[in-house]
């Protein structure tokens, strides 16, 4: 039981907050209400695995990295509890059950799935490279409301599109805020951030900025596709989570940058798909 928990920890189940509400988001959209039993079932399974994949894989590859950060001592890679050959024998399954799974919905999932590893892939390496790592973090989250619209509807139109972005930009604004707090570690290691090449003060504007983005991305979905006004009362909220959160840090004060407000940022996509769902029974 503790080398299950040990694997638990190391993708950090609980995070699936962030991307599972905004992938029953598209498939419930995709839908025009209610996706059937068996494209939620497979939908949920290729999210399990496609994370699982992507959070034991940037674990392996920045374990080096891990090692020398004083926050990230009790990972389980960093403390033994899950050895480097393990991790790579779940990220294999984890694969393979993300095939499989896109394989038991529409087909463009499958011709597509290889397409959705490479910013799986990519986003623990650009730290290495480019500032624009952020970025990449939220294209491989945007991938979770695209795939599941796609998985449902079988083609991309543009709805999904400005909810990709919305969601995309979502993260990665957030990522910003959360690597403001490594900025002296990053600097020593020669790893790149926003907050290293702008400085904490210009990447918390950049962060608010795209948030502004996402926002204004939630509401041109539910403008395209013509959805009850209550789906607005979801982004208002969302938009209110925002505005707390920036409120509460600054260049000066990131002491309020914690484990419980990591999870916080999660209520954006539970409100909004809780909101999505209300609106889309309510037309019926």
């Amino acid at each position: 039981m503790s080398k299950l928990k040990a694997h638990l920890d190391n993708i950090a189940l609980s995070h699936s907050v962030f991307a599972l509400p905004f992938a029953y988001m598209g498939a419930f959209l995709a839908a025009g209400g209610v996706p059937t039993g068996h494209d939620l079932l497979w939908i949920t399974i290729a999210m399990i695995g496609a994370r699982s994949a992507a959070l034991a894989l940037n674990n392996y590859i920045d374990l080096k990295y891990d090692k020398l950060h004083p926050r990230f001592t009790q990972r389980p890679m960093v403390t033994g509890a899950v050895k480097p050959r393990e991790a790579v024998l779940l990220i294999i399954v984890c694969l393979v059950l993300f095939w499989v799974a896109a394989a038991q919905l529409q087909p463009l999932c499958l011709t597509l799935w290889p397409l959705a590893l490479v910013p799986l892939v990519m986003y623990p390496y650009m730290k290495r490279f480019s500032w624009t790592c952020h970025l990449v973090l939220g294209v491989a989250l945007a991938a979770a409301p695209v795939g599941a619209w796609i998985a449902v509807f079988g083609e991309i139109s543009a709805p999904v599109l400005f909810l990709g972005l919305a969601v995309g930009v979502w993260i990665a604004g957030f990522d910003v805020i959360y690597a403001c707090q490594d900025v002296a570690f990053d600097k020593k290691n020669n790893l790149n951030s926003m907050p290293v090449r702008f400085g904490v003060q210009g990447a918390l504007r950049l962060s608010q900025l795209m948030h502004v983005i996402s926002i204004a991305g939630f509401a041109i979905v539910g403008w395209l596709l013509k959805l009850h006004f209550i789906y607005y009362g979801g982004v208002i909220l969302a938009a209110a989570v925002l505005v707390y959160q920036h409120r509460i840090v600054s260049a000066d004060d990131l002491g309020k940058v914690t484990q419980r407000y990591f999870m916080r940022n999660g209520l954006v996509g539970i409100l909004l798909f809780l909101f999505t769902i209300i609106a889309l029974l309510y037309e019926e």
